[in-house]
């Protein structure tokens, strides 16, 4: 993997990400929708791929558990299994497993849990989680680590932080491929904590490096403020993931902070749950004012949805639970997050997002 810069504006920075699988660069800032088993529910992979995503995120701990790396293996990696021809990272599962429900054992081997799929005793060490997601062919790993609840105390967040980076180091080791791989950031909301935790992973030195532990129940207010405070920090030539973060309000701010790249279910989740994206704010397509509706979910979109077919339309099959309307939702959502991606881009190389960001359409 290389990254280079092509132009900064402020914090915000515009640059490309060349994957030795990939022909073409991923320009970033870049958003990645979340294909954690493998798909986006409702797409197949040329759908995503038309609404202009070049990079995925999916889940090594899931694909792990269903349908397994025996299943996935045969077809060479999981580009092929699932006929992507863009990019792939893959989170390691941490988030994943310290939101299980149930008991855990945890020390600085690794995490004992009970399966969610079956129930049997798993134990997932750092140097599983870089074994599963180099078999999965991964263009980007992830470190395995711990991520704590926002309410977590100092003295829990810094001895999660030393476990998480102890982990760490065990997953560079274990990257005997030398794949991509990133660290990621904890320290909870603690200032000093983040610092230490960047500095200790420096030490280390990765592909990447991300922040984790932001979106777990924090404010708004909290969030800006660790971005504000860590994100700069962030070795330059390198590039900067904000995990889990994703509202178009939240991309913005990272954007303006210096992250290059972001990952968030909402965009394909508020689809399902009828809830479009646009310029002009959010629709609400089971809104009963959409039933005679003509015009598409946002005039000034190029998407396959919004070239096709009608609100009205679009209020139908949601009524019905028809699973087209669950497509022509993601698919417009999806390409609304590219869109706005392609809108900062251009914005840092005129160097006018601080227009665009002070007149973007919170929704």
């Amino acid at each position: 993997m290389k990254f280079s810069l092509i132009h900064t504006s402020g914090k915000a920075r515009r640059g490309l990400i060349y994957l030795g699988q990939s022909s073409k660069p991923i320009e970033t800032p870049t958003f990645m929708p979340v294909a954690t088993h493998g798909s986006v529910r409702s797409l197949s992979s040329e759908d995503l791929y038309h609404t202009e995503s070049r990079i995925l995120l999916t889940n090594a701990f899931h694909l792990y558990l269903n349908p397994g790396t025996k299943i996935i293996n045969p077809h060479n990696n999981l580009h092929k299994f699932m006929n992507w021809k863009g990019g792939l990272i893959t989170d390691s599962g941490g988030f994943q497993i310290f939101s299980l429900p149930g008991p855990k054992k945890i020390n600085d081997k690794g995490v004992e849990i009970r399966s969610p799929h079956d129930g049997r005793k798993l134990f997932i060490t750092p140097e599983l989680s870089i074994s599963i997601q180099n078999s999965l062919g991964s263009d980007i790993m992830m470190c395995f680590d711990e991520c704590l609840p926002c309410t977590s105390s100092e003295k829990e967040v810094k001895e999660s932080l030393i476990l998480s980076t102890n982990w760490a180091k065990k997953s560079k080791l274990a990257n005997e491929s030398k794949k991509p791989l990133f660290g990621i950031v904890q320290g909870g909301l603690y200032k000093n904590l983040r610092e230490e935790s960047l500095g200790r992973l420096i030490d280390i030195k990765f592909d990447g490096y991300a922040l984790g532990g932001l979106s777990v129940g924090e404010s708004k207010k909290d969030m800006y403020r660790i971005l504000n405070n860590i994100t700069y920090k962030m070795p330059a030539d390198k590039p900067r993931y904000l995990m889990g973060v994703g509202t178009p309000e939240n991309i913005v701010k990272g954007v303006l902070s210096g992250i290059d790249m972001f990952d968030c279910v909402i965009p394909s989740r508020n689809a399902r749950n009828g809830y479009l994206f646009t310029t002009q704010g959010v629709v609400r397509i089971r809104n009963s004012k959409y039933k005679n509706n003509l015009l598409p979910v946002d005039q000034k979109c190029l998407c396959y949805t919004c070239s096709n077919y009608t609100l009205s339309y679009l209020h139908h099959l949601d009524k019905k639970n028809d699973p087209l309307g669950l497509r022509l939702n993601t698919i417009h959502n999806l390409y609304y997050y590219q869109s706005l991606m392609r809108i900062l881009r251009e914005s840092i190389s005129k160097n006018n997002l601080d227009s665009f960001a002070k007149s973007f359409n919170k929704e």
